[in-house]
């Protein structure tokens, strides 16, 4: 069974942009990170990246005027509107209460009081859950690409 254009596109997309984000992450930092390959947050958004490049599918193959069109074009507004607005303020809140739980424990530590409860240990909350604008554009044109080339070397048309 073969995979349809549009999801074979939008898999892709996704596939592209996390490994995209290995070599990236390592030009901007020189500390390789395999891990990224499945994270959320970074250069370039998968999010994005995959929902555009459904879209793009879409309207190549049924048409920009047609209603799977429009339909796929607003749930890519949505995902990236969410990328850069909701997930990454939720990034920003843990990074907040990540510090927050630092400061809580070099404060007990510092008291020293035998009646306070040892420090606090959680697991630390993950702060790169959204993007910033130039990250879902560039998901954005990570996205076009990959259809575009996707639609090109599709046997099944």
């Amino acid at each position: 069974m073969f995979l349809s254009y549009p999801i074979l596109a939008s898999l892709l997309g996704m596939l592209i942009a996390q490994f995209v984000k290995i070599p990236i992450h390592f030009l901007t930092s020189r500390e390789l990170k395999w891990k990224l390959m499945f994270s959320t947050g970074g250069m370039p958004s998968s999010h994005t990246a995959t929902i555009i490049a459904l879209t793009t599918a879409v309207g190549i193959t049924s048409g920009i005027y047609s209603n799977d069109f429009a339909i796929a074009l607003m749930v890519s507004l949505i995902v990236m509107y969410d990328a850069t607005g909701v997930r990454r303020h939720a990034g920003y809140h843990a990074e907040v209460l990540n510090k927050l739980l630092v400061d809580f424990n070099r404060l007990i530590v510092a008291l020293k009081d035998p009646n306070l409860e040892k420090t606090e240990y959680r697991a630390k909350l993950k702060e790169l859950l959204g993007h910033k604008p130039a990250e879902v554009f560039f998901g954005v044109i990570t996205g076009i690409l990959v259809a575009v080339l996707t639609f090109y070397f599709y046997p099944f048309k």
